[in-house]
């Protein structure tokens, strides 16, 4: 009897073995078929981006075309006398005959010696004055923008102007100022704390908004990205004669002349960037 049960438990012992011993070796081979790995995390796929210009205003010269080359002195679209109400006929025959005049005679004759420059416009010269040769980039400067900030200047004004803005253009000045009378107040301040000779203007700046800016010299408001819609000139040579040394009287009066038919010509074509 005791002889049985010791084979019974010696049969049993040799099958336990042979189960482990199996058992390890499936476990070795799926280990060793099946190692185990690091997943690395997916990797977002980018959005696909089509490249664009970036935005561009229209002309500023005209709403129609831009300042070309050899610059040409444009004429009044008006007599000498015809905005007595704040600018008298002496100042206006002297400011354009003579000073805008002398503005194109110097920018043609620094460009002579350049033939590329006179496939160019004024405006593109002045957006990018680092494509200017040095020895003439200031002379392009002062005179392109002289050149340039007059040719607007003679088209905001009218001998049948003044009074208040009218179209999308009052709309906005009095969403972006407040008022019209606000619009004047920080419009004639900036003008009247302008040191020395320069402009103030009213531009729709790179963000598409309205905004007051003052440029010194005949700098022109699209070397900054800005798109002037109306402006000022403040140089002594535009009110001396009858103003003296009032600057703050001919800010004023200025206003019974402005075009705003024009102004709102200039605002809705700045606003149609491509």
């Amino acid at each position: 009897m005791r002889k049985f049960w010791r084979k019974l438990l010696g049969y049993f012992l040799v099958g336990m073995g042979m189960v482990i011993l199996l058992f390890s070796c499936q476990t070795r081979q799926v280990t060793q078929s099946q190692p185990t790995t690091t997943t690395p995390a997916a990797t977002p796929k980018a959005t696909p981006t089509t490249a664009q210009t970036p935005a561009t205003f229209p002309p500023v010269a005209s709403v129609n075309s831009e300042a070309t080359l050899p610059a040409k002195l444009p004429p009044l679209p008006y007599g000498f006398g015809a905005l007595e109400k704040a600018i008298d006929a002496q100042t206006m025959q002297l400011h354009h005959d003579r000073h805008h005049a002398a503005y194109v005679n110097n920018l043609n004759d620094a460009i002579k010696q350049y033939p590329n420059l006179q496939n160019r416009s004024v405006e593109s010269l002045l957006r990018d004055l680092n494509s200017v040769p040095e020895n003439i980039r200031n002379t392009v400067r002062n005179n392109g923008g002289g050149h340039l900030n007059h040719t607007i200047f003679w088209q905001i004004m009218s001998p049948n102007g003044g009074g208040q803005p009218t179209g999308a253009i009052a709309q906005e000045i009095n969403q972006t100022f407040g008022s019209f009378d606000g619009f004047k107040k920080q419009f004639n301040s900036a003008g009247g704390n302008r040191f020395g000779s320069g402009w103030v203007w009213l531009v729709r700046n790179p963000a598409g908004q309205l905004q007051i800016v003052s440029t010194p010299n005949q700098d022109s408001p699209i070397m900054d990205g800005n798109y002037p819609i109306m402006g000022n000139d403040v140089w002594e040579h535009a009110y001396y004669l009858r103003y003296q040394n009032r600057r703050a009287e001919y800010l004023d009066n200025w206003w019974n002349v402005v075009n705003w038919a024009e102004v709102n010509r200039r605002a809705q074509a700045s606003g149609q960037r491509s």
